[in-house]
């Protein structure tokens, strides 16, 4: 199989899965939150400028804590790419440090800390503009072959599509 190579993909070995509508990724959802990932400067990690609007809000002037668990949720996913792999969220674990404000600068950071078999243990964090960890997250991902677990699915895409 070859990898695709669109920027809003999962960039992962698969010939049909692709997933411009995703919640947190996907440029053709308008209600998602079409984060942008990118390769760490190290290599070693996806990371991801954003700012949360009023829409995200849960207490005053601050994000609601689903979509802080979301975005790390998102961060982790990306680093799956790191190795490779379609891998979906097996367990997750969310420890809140501050309230992440609305309307400033943040990032989201995700990577592999280790593998074992087909589950990678991943970590995230999102920091604001100065560094200072506003929550942390780890989880436990399972790879797994998009094609084939989705192939109803994505069989049901392709039929729409024509």
């Amino acid at each position: 199989m070859q990898e695709k190579k669109n920027a809003h993909d999962h960039n992962v070995p698969s010939l049909n899965w692709q997933r411009d509508g995703c919640f947190g990724c996907g440029p053709a959802n308008p209600n998602g939150l079409q984060l942008k990932f990118a390769l760490g400067l190290d290599g070693q990690s996806y990371v991801c400028e954003f700012q949360l609007g009023s829409s995200f809000v849960g207490p005053p002037g601050h994000a609601h804590g689903g979509i802080i668990a979301t975005i790390l949720d998102e961060a982790m996913g990306k680093a799956n790419k790191l190795m490779n792999k379609v891998a979906l969220t097996r367990r997750m674990e969310v420890e809140y440090f501050r309230p992440v404000p609305l309307d400033v600068p943040l990032v989201a950071e995700g990577r592999v800390e280790r593998i074992e078999g087909r589950s990678l243990h991943n970590s995230g964090e999102i920091r604001d503009a100065h560094g200072v960890i506003l929550a942390r997250s780890r989880g436990t991902f399972v790879a797994i072959d998009a094609d084939k677990m989705f192939a109803r699915e994505l069989e049901r895409e392709r039929n729409q599509a024509r």
